[in-house]
Order: C-alpha cells, then structure tokens, then sequence
C-alpha cells in the first residue's frame, strides 16, 4: 500500500463512540480491491486507519466513512434532542 491515513474522532460519551464504532464496524469486513480500512476505540477517541494503493483510492475510502461517521453522528444528535 502506498497512500494511509489515520483519524481520530473524539466523543464525549463511550455509548456515541460505541454505537458508531459498531455502525462502521461492518464496512470494514468489505475488503475493496484498493484499500482497507480498519477501526479501533482507544479510551474517548474512535480511530479510522485507511491504506490504499494510491490516493485517489485513499481519497475515496476516507470520504466513504467521514459521510458515513457524519450521518451516523446527526442522527444521535436529533435522537439525544427528544
């Protein structure tokens, strides 16, 4: 692989780190043909580590699950509201 990234997400309760983490957890089981992705909860933070083959690849894979963390995030926000 030669393009990675690594992000990490902060929450402020261990039930939104794990509801998210467990929503994303099955995109990673998804094994594309030019990166891969894997998930890890380290203490209030949710880390997304991308390897691709090349950036256009990275690129894509990042935008895939930052869409994906966001929706996840509006969601909990709307539900935490009512």
């Amino acid at each position: 692989m030669k393009a990675s990234a690594r992000i990490r997400f902060k929450f402020s309760s261990k039930k939104d780190l794990s509801t998210v983490f467990e929503a994303l957890k099955p995109e990673t089981k998804i094994l594309p043909a030019r990166s891969k992705a894997t998930l890890q909860k380290e203490g209030e933070f949710l880390v997304l580590e991308v390897e691709a083959c090349d950036t256009v690849a990275l690129r894509a894979t990042l935008n895939a699950y930052l869409r994906w963390e966001n929706s996840i995030v509006s969601v909990l926000q709307v539900l935490n509201v009512h």
